[in-house]
C-alpha cells in the first residue's frame, strides 16, 4: 500500500473556498473577529461577502463608491446589503471620494499633463460627484495647464523637424486637444514650440481640431 501522503485538495469545493482564500493576520477592521476570505464568506451573509469583495478592491489602489458598488453589483451582492457596506466603509474613511478625486487629479495632471476637462471627465467616469470632481480640479490653475501643454509639446515638437510647419502643428493641436486642452490655448502653445524649432509654414493655416471628439 502506498503510504505517501495524498496531494489531492481537501473538499469538492476547493476553488469556491480557494476564491476567498486570504492569508492569516488580515482581519476585517470593520468585523476584526473575522477575517476576510474565511469559510464564513460562504455562509450566505451578504454583508460579509461585500466587506471582503471591497477589502481587496481597495487593497490594490483607492476605489470610488460608484466603483466598488459597480464591483458588488457584478458579483451579485444584493442592492441592500451593498448599501450598508458602502455606506459604512465610507463613514470610517475607507472610501473617500474627495481624497481620491484630489490624488487622481494630482497624479494624472503631474505624470500625463492632462489638462482640467480631460480630468473632469475621467472622474465623472469613476462614478465622482460633478461637485466634487470641479473642486479636486479646481487645484489646476490656467498656468499649470499652459506649462503641461508647453512640457508635452516639447517632448514631441523635435521629432517632427521633418514635416512641414502646417503638418507638424496638425498633430501637436491634436495631440493637445486628446488630453483636454482648448483650442485657443493648443494653438498659441503650439506656435510658440514651432517658431522656437524654426518650422516653415503658419500655424495659422492648419485647420480647427474636434476637442470634444477627442476628450477620452
Amino acid at each position: 500500500m502506498d503510504d505517501r501522503p495524498s496531494t489531492r485538495r481537501r473538499g469538492s469545493g476547493g476553488s469556491r473556498a480557494g476564491r476567498w482564500s486570504r492569508a492569516p493576520g488580515g482581519d476585517d477592521p470593520l468585523t476584526p473577529d473575522v477575517a476576510p476570505g474565511s469559510s464564513e464568506d460562504d455562509a450566505g451573509d451578504p454583508e460579509q461577502v461585500a466587506r471582503a469583495i471591497c477589502l481587496r478592491a481597495l487593497t490594490g489602489a483607492p476605489k470610488t463608491r460608484q466603483q466598488l458598488a459597480d464591483l458588488l453589483a457584478k458579483r451579485g451582492v444584493p442592492d441592500d446589503a451593498a448599501e450598508a457596506v458602502l455606506d459604512r466603509f465610507t463613514e470610517v474613511g475607507l472610501i473617500d471620494d474627495a481624497s481620491f478625486a484630489r490624488a487622481w487629479v494630482s497624479n494624472r495632471q503631474a505624470g500625463r499633463g492632462l489638462a482640467r476637462r480631460a480630468l473632469t471627465a475621467e472622474l465623472r467616469a469613476k462614478g465622482v460627484d460633478p461637485e466634487t470632481a470641479a473642486e479636486a480640479v479646481e487645484a489646476v490653475d490656467d498656468d499649470d495647464e499652459r506649462e503641461a501643454a508647453r512640457r508635452l509639446v516639447a517632448r514631441r515638437v523635435t521629432a517632427m523637424r521633418r514635416l512641414d510647419r502646417a503638418t507638424a502643428a496638425r498633430r501637436l493641436i491634436g495631440m493637445l486637444a486628446r488630453k483636454g486642452y482648448n483650442g485657443g490655448l493648443a494653438a498659441a502653445v503650439v506656435r510658440e514650440a514651432l517658431d522656437e524649432a524654426d518650422l516653415d509654414g503658419d500655424v495659422d493655416d492648419v485647420p480647427e481640431f474636434d476637442e470634444e471628439s477627442a476628450l477620452p
